[in-house]
């Protein structure tokens, strides 16, 4: 098992992606505005799931990839940086959205809710860099069973992604209502989340192989 500094230092690693606007940040607060609270609990559900599908194809993908094929990780590395400095720039940019800007969407049921989370976050790449690019970072070999790593160190970034989707899918429609009348936070959050994401990608390019 990962020591408890290392799951502690993860689970910091995870928040940062977590606040971070992505795919699943963007679905999931859309859902909300659009179609209340309990749409976007739904659909985190949905959500919910591809982390666990994500985390036992990279658990024993992982396993596999440090045992036999060890340069194969700094591909991972350099090019989950890149993608990282993509969405930093998709972020800042000129013109760029803030997440809690409203979009207009249908409503849809229950089911349709679940199941587009799930693909929503399937097709997500930053959680592919999560778990490709860094989770490697924080496996150590001197400290038992790649495989049973992997798996913790994934619950704990399940554990974190969850629980902040959760709490921001609840109160999407007062941060919204708030950053609406205040054009200078909404530019605030775009830079902040610019910043988080273009400095995970230069720890991912810095950082050498444990």
């Amino acid at each position: 098992m990962p020591a408890f500094t290392t799951l502690l230092a993860f689970g910091l690693v995870s928040l940062g992606m977590v606040l971070t606007p992505g795919p699943n940040m963007i679905y999931l607060i859309s859902r909300s505005l659009c179609q209340g609270k309990r749409a976007g609990l739904v659909s985190l559900g949905g959500v919910a799931l591809g982390f666990v599908f994500y985390m036992f194809c990279a658990a024993f993908g992982i396993t596999a990839l440090l045992l036999t094929v060890p340069f194969a990780y700094d591909a991972l590395r350099f090019g989950g940086a890149l993608y990282l400095l993509y969405l930093a720039w998709q972020a800042v940019k000129p013109g760029g959205r803030s997440p809690f800007q409203v979009r207009d969407l249908p409503h849809d049921s229950p089911r349709k809710l679940f199941t587009m989370g799930f693909v929503t976050n399937l097709a997500n790449p930053k959680i592919a860099v999560m778990y490709l690019s860094l989770l490697p970072q924080f496996i150590s070999p001197g400290h038992g069973s790649v495989l049973l790593q992997s798996l913790a160190l994934g619950c704990v970034q399940i554990v974190v992604s969850v629980t902040v989707n959760a709490i921001i899918a609840s109160m999407a429609g007062s941060i919204a209502g708030f950053l609406a009348g205040r054009p200078v936070w909404l530019r605030v959050q775009r830079w902040l989340m610019g910043t988080v994401l273009a400095g995970l990608a230069v720890r991912i390019a810095l950082d050498s192989r444990r």
